[in-house]
């Protein structure tokens, strides 16, 4: 048997005794990375769950209106904006139902008013990477009616979610010819 006498006996001690400690120091930072490695590898997005709301603002330009009696462009004599105000919910990633209120405002030489309001209701559809197909209904103050396919991409970036869309508008009714109008959107989702 061998015997550690003195200051050697002592250093060999502490030796062991801080072996131990660093062994289970070493433990613990191990178990602890392992344990927040395990939470950050968590903050993939979690797939959402159904049904979900979502609100939604933007600003519309009607570019371009055809009928069988003319062809008429926004900027041209006057301009024209409307500023949707949506809620969709959607039952899953590729069906949902939007209600969408436009009040459109005219502006010309001799100023500007509100002209029309639409109540815009429709089917949602999801195709994917971005991408929706919107088909509306279409009924408006100023008596004409109609509906409007709208092809809709959705960005998202870290500060939310903005989308870019192209109604394709077809009107009815108040003593007026069909029209068809090409518009671009743009907006943000709340």
């Amino acid at each position: 048997m061998l015997l550690f006498t003195g200051k050697s006996s002592l250093s060999i001690f502490c030796f062991y005794l801080n072996k131990a400690i660093f062994t289970r120091l070493i433990f613990l930072l191990t178990g602890l990375f392992f344990t927040c490695s395990s939470v950050w590898a968590q903050s993939e997005p979690v797939a959402p769950t159904y049904p979900k709301v979502m609100m939604y603002m933007g600003v519309l330009h009607p570019l371009v209106t055809f009928s069988d009696q003319e062809t008429v462009i926004n900027f041209d004599t006057y301009y024209a904006v409307g500023f949707p105000t949506g809620v969709n919910l959607w039952k899953s990633s590729k069906i949902g139902f939007s209600i969408e209120v436009v009040p459109l405002i005219r502006a010309d030489k001799e100023g500007s008013k509100m002209n029309n309001l639409l109540f815009h209701p429709g089917v949602l559809v999801g195709l994917g990477k971005g991408f929706m197909f919107a088909g509306r209904a279409a009924f408006e103050t100023s008596g004409r009616y109609g509906f409007t396919p709208v092809l809709n991409k959705v960005f998202k970036t870290r500060s939310g979610s903005y989308f870019i869309a192209m109604p394709l508008p077809v009107r009815f009714g108040n003593n007026h010819s069909a029209t068809f109008t090409i518009g671009l959107q743009f907006g943000v989702v709340i």
